[in-house]
């Protein structure tokens, strides 16, 4: 999948992390928690050592205790038995509480960062990336991330302390029998090493294919209105039973070759202690080994083995782990299109909201063969009202776009108050301009919340003032709790005509300099289209206003109108000018209004 800028982002089909370096990001991420590693390590290295004097003392215990008889002596060892155990218990408490807190605490960052960093990327990263894909990312991933950190990492050194403690302890008990057992462990490493890379791969397609069911299921849920409409429950209904299988039959093919491994590894390692306990056997009868030494060694042996056995599962975690940090990485990586500059010129203060467009160009990332817009200029002065009439596709949309710098255009330059967008700071420039689109974006929470996105700063008598102005108060105050009432996702509970207001009184909150309106009215009835029309001249009232006109009577006021077609600017003047110079105008003209003006 392209994205703007040449940029590639993996989805489906994406080759395996071949090593466990991503997990590098994740070490920097507890660098700032420092004290809690420390305390964790110290936990786990003294839980580790407890279980390794276990052996010794078990030696201890049948080589003396037992055999001198004296029952004193077995009580003084059961005591210390049931210090070592507090010891080990207490080390083992402490080890799970501080490394289930960075788990969780390292996750916490992780999603607060991707979310801020996505929010920071242009709109030309959506156009070619399925909001669900980077959904996942923030959620699925990093909960891979928190089991691994969380206790999958604390598991493996633990395991890896265990094992090499282990290996010395069996040396110090039998060179012998060390040997045979150095001899076994390369036979258990290698299923790991080949059943490892399988895992992994196995692991990163069951993650797209969760990341794709989640794509439909999303799709599905925006538009189930439509869904239903068409009666298209059973088609939606088995086209997500085909991804919900297809998850279901990745996820079986990873589990049994998980599966496969755990138990290979099992079977090789505790024959291997079946193995030494026979060998040893025969060396306590033969008087070359202890009893004491004998159960110490198997004791070991059977850590070394359980160490083993358990780092083959860790090792699976840490391939899937890494795998989910690549593409956490990738997407922190991504680059916005769109930045301030290093010194961004400052704007004017106050604002006077003056627009220009010299010799602009540009072309959508995503269609870079047709030219939104072609050699286009245009000013507007402060105050001024202009219209932008066209047909769709003419490039009407693509100059709000402009404007606000979602993009910047590929050749030419645009100007607010007498600055190149490319030279301020987006910040900066957005706050000075308010839209109203033909869709509003309404959130679920309440109407306040939502009207003060025009000024988040605002006080609840600026909100309602805002309210009052575009004619919202006589809807809001009948909600249930007011301007406190949710409005359900996407404004479900609102009609079109109570959305366009909620957007018109954002606008009115924020008091821009320069206001964009893509035609607010165009999908309304006639009561609501009044009342938001009504709004709608208070707001423009006194500032700069471009707006988008798909009905021409909407526009017979402004101060001056602007055809587009094909991108290019093709007459420009009032009303009365364009039907007397004909062309395009006058057509469009002609199909909607009875009578030419």
């Amino acid at each position: 999948m392209r994205r703007a800028g040449g940029e590639t982002l993996r989805t489906t089909d994406r080759p395996g992390v071949r090593d466990l370096r991503p997990l590098v990001h994740l070490w920097l991420r507890l660098r700032p928690y420092g004290w809690a590693v420390a305390g964790a390590s110290v936990a786990l290295v003294l839980a580790a050592g407890t279980v390794l004097a276990l052996g010794r003392f078990l030696a201890a215990l049948i080589d003396v205790g037992f055999r001198a008889g004296d029952g004193a002596l077995l009580d003084r060892a059961v005591l210390v038995l049931f210090a070592v155990t507090a010891v080990l218990a207490a080390a083992s408490y402490a080890r799970f509480l501080l490394v289930a807190w960075l788990g969780e605490r390292v996750v916490a960052d992780l999603r607060r960062d991707a979310f801020g960093h996505v929010l920071s990327l242009s709109p030309a990263y959506f156009e070619a990336t399925r909001t669900s894909e980077v959904l996942s990312r923030i959620t699925t991933d990093t909960t891979l991330l928190q089991a691994v950190v969380g206790g999958t990492a604390s598991s493996a050194l633990r395991n890896a302390l265990l094992l090499a403690g282990g290996l010395a302890m069996l040396a110090v008990t039998s060179v012998k029998l060390t040997g045979f057992m150095i001899l076994v462990i390369p036979v258990v490493v290698l299923p790991i090493v080949i059943f490892g890379r399988r895992v992994r791969r196995l692991s990163r397609a069951a993650q797209d294919k969760v990341a794709e069911l989640a794509a439909q299921a999303d799709e599905s849920l925006q538009g189930v209105r439509t869904v239903q409409a068409f009666t298209h429950e059973a088609v939606e209904r088995d086209r997500f039973g085909a991804l919900v299988e297809a998850a279901l039959n990745s996820a079986t093919r990873q589990i049994r070759a998980r599966a496969l491994l755990t138990a290979l590894v099992i079977l090789l390692a505790f024959g291997a202690v079946s193995t030494v306990l026979w060998i040893g056997g025969h060396d306590v009868i033969a008087g070359r080994l202890t009893p004491g030494e004998l159960s110490a060694f198997v004791f070991y042996a059977i850590v070394v083995a359980s160490a083993v056995g358990s780092l083959s599962e860790v090792a699976g975690d840490l391939q899937r782990a890494a795998g989910a940090m690549e593409r956490l990485v990738e997407l922190l990586a991504t680059k916005a299109l769109i930045s301030a500059p290093a010194r961004p010129i400052p704007l004017p203060s106050p604002p006077r909201g003056q627009v220009a467009f010299e010799s602009v160009t540009f072309h959508y990332p995503t269609r870079p063969d047709r030219p939104a817009l072609e050699g286009i200029d245009l000013a507007v002065a402060p105050g001024e009202r202009v219209a932008l009439v066209g047909p769709s596709g003419a490039g009407k949309t693509t100059v709000f776009q402009l404007l606000l710098r979602f993009y910047d255009p590929g050749a030419g330059r645009v100007f607010f108050d007498g600055v190149d967008l490319r030279d301020a700071d987006p910040a900066d420039l957005r706050a000075r301009i308010g839209l109203v689109p033909q869709d509003p974006v309404i959130f679920a929470a309440g109407a306040g919340e939502n009207i003060r996105f025009g000024r988040p700063e605002a006080n609840d008598d600026e909100v309602r003032a805002a309210a009052s102005a575009a004619n919202a108060t006589e809807f809001i105050d009948r909600l249930p709790q007011g301007f406190e009432t949710p409005l359900g996702e996407r404004g479900v509970k609102l009609s079109g005509g109570q959305r366009q207001r909620i957007a018109i009184a954002r606008a009115i909150l924020r008091d821009p300099a320069l206001l964009l309106l893509d035609e607010a009215t165009s999908a309304l009835d006639a009561q609501s289209e009044r009342l938001v029309q009504a709004a709608i001249e208070h707001l423009m009232r006194g500032r700069t206003s471009i707006v988008i006109a798909h009905r021409l009577a909407t526009v017979l006021n402004a101060d001056r109108i602007v055809v587009l077609d094909g991108g290019r600017v093709v007459a420009t003047g009032s009303h009365g000018d364009l039907i007397r110079q004909g062309g395009l105008y006058a057509r469009l003209a002609a199909l909607q209004f009875d009578d030419r003006r």
